[in-house]
């Protein structure tokens, strides 16, 4: 059996009692980590595929080590300019032991009687929001400052506004909305 989990950001491979090396967690030595956000199981038989993460799903796992990684040099040069600068740095890094993976646990039953509020509230509030209407003044108005200068023209001859022609556009807005 296999997963595909995200851990500190990044997705890997885990099987069971592999050891594996991620970027550094806060989590003490020894102590046991859950990560909850599994994209993919399989178990041989059958291939789970979350959207985007499986619900109820989860590896465990121990941390065995905080340790540094390889030293990693950066050298930058420009030639014939004399420019050469030498950087480095050691990547601080967890070293984890997989111990299980659920395929479903107790969160993914939690999780399901938490939802179950959620969605009766959601239709009440629904219900709710519907009868709203909209006001009467509201569509009689126009979105004037939406609209082109050539289309206020337009409104000011059917309005019967002296002058139109030479107006700008707020001058026109300001004629159309009294």
């Amino acid at each position: 059996m296999y997963a595909i989990v995200e851990i500190a950001g990044q997705q890997f491979k885990v099987v069971q009692d592999q050891k594996l090396f991620v970027h550094r967690l806060a989590e003490k030595e020894g102590a046991k980590v859950s990560f909850d956000k599994v994209y993919l199981l399989d178990d041989g038989k059958k291939v789970s595929i979350g959207a985007p993460a499986i619900t109820g799903a989860s590896v465990e796992a121990k941390v065995m080590s905080h340790l540094k990684g390889d030293k990693v040099i950066v050298f930058k040069k420009k030639r014939r300019k004399g420019y050469r600068v030498k950087n480095g740095h050691r990547q601080a890094l967890t070293e984890l032991v997989i111990e299980k993976i659920q395929a479903s646990g107790a969160k993914a039953k939690k999780a399901e009687a938490t939802d179950a509020p959620k969605k009766e509230i959601k239709a009440a509030t629904a219900k709710k929001a519907t009868p709203k209407k909209a006001a009467p003044k509201a569509a009689a108005k126009k979105d004037y400052a939406s609209m082109t200068v050539a289309q206020l023209k337009e409104e000011a001859k059917v309005k019967g506004i002296e002058g139109s022609s030479s107006m700008k556009k707020a001058e026109l807005i300001a004629a159309l909305s009294k």
